[in-house]
């Protein structure tokens, strides 16, 4: 199983810098971020400091967020936040540098809660325009975007699979780009009351991304309920050939004890 460790949700105990070489250690070769940085345009130093923390561990990045915001604050994304347009645009270069860089080609686009002083139809539409530039400004290295249902957040819009692939199909129809995709977060979804092995079934061939935690409380796999290995493996057999995301929260100390569990089991 290729896992990637999601070092902004794990590892927490660490520097957000010291983490990808405590996956390393923890016998991992692959991580991914959210937006590491405050701002949507960091200095060239915070930028190869984040780099070189990657590379030094001996890691690969698989995948990156655009700017979502305050995220401890609550926001959950740019792309649908009237105003902030040129902030993510100007957001769109940096992250497509840092994929070139670091052959990373995975990068999540938060959509964004809905605002008070602006329609849903006229969020949408400029979500529309902002994913079609993102996708235009990492295909040039071959990247894809993704868009991901999240649960836990009232304002979020995007509950379900079909709430994100219906996006996914106005971009492609209107900006003709085909590098989005959707991001299937297996305890989202589930979360959220989607019907999970119906979206595995349809869509897994189509996945741009999966990320797995437990239900409930979002701990590691095997905490809880879900049948993430169930889902896991019926997504290879359909076709889905990419990495799985570890987006849980565990304490340092037991945050692999089930990997480790799996290995000695296998």
């Amino acid at each position: 199983m290729t896992y990637t460790v999601n070092c902004s949700i794990l590892l927490t105990e660490l520097p957000l810098l010291e983490r990808p070489a405590a996956a390393k250690a923890a016998g991992f070769d692959a991580v991914e971020f959210w937006w590491p940085f405050e701002s949507s345009v960091p200095s060239d130093a915070q930028v190869a400091e984040f780099e070189n923390a990657i590379t030094d561990a001996g890691v690969q990045l698989t995948g990156l967020n655009f700017n979502a915001g305050n995220m401890p604050g609550g926001d959950r994304g740019l792309v649908s936040w009237m105003g902030r347009e040129s902030e993510f645009k100007d957001n769109i270069e940096v992250v497509a540098g840092i994929g070139e860089r670091l052959g990373c080609r995975a990068f999540n686009a938060l959509y964004g809660n809905r605002q008070d002083d602006s329609t849903p139809e006229e969020q949408d539409d400029l979500a529309a325009r902002n994913l079609a530039a993102a996708a235009e400004g990492v295909a040039r290295i071959g990247g894809t975007v993704l868009l991901e249902p999240v649960s836990g957040a009232p304002r979020y819009p995007l509950l379900t699979a079909e709430d994100a692939l219906k996006v996914i199909a106005r971009v492609k129809a209107e900006a003709g780009v085909g590098n989005i995709k959707l991001l299937a977060d297996f305890y989202h979804l589930a979360v959220n009351g989607d019907d999970v092995e119906s979206v595995i079934k349809n869509h897994a061939k189509d996945f741009g991304h999966i990320q797995i935690a437990d239900n409930p409380g979002r701990g590691a796999p095997g905490t809880g309920t879900l049948p993430l290995g169930e889902w896991i493996a019926r997504s290879r057999e359909l076709g889905y050939g990419g990495y799985i995301g570890l987006e849980y929260k565990e304490p340092q100390e037991t945050a692999f004890s089930w990997a480790i569990r799996q290995r000695v089991s296998q």
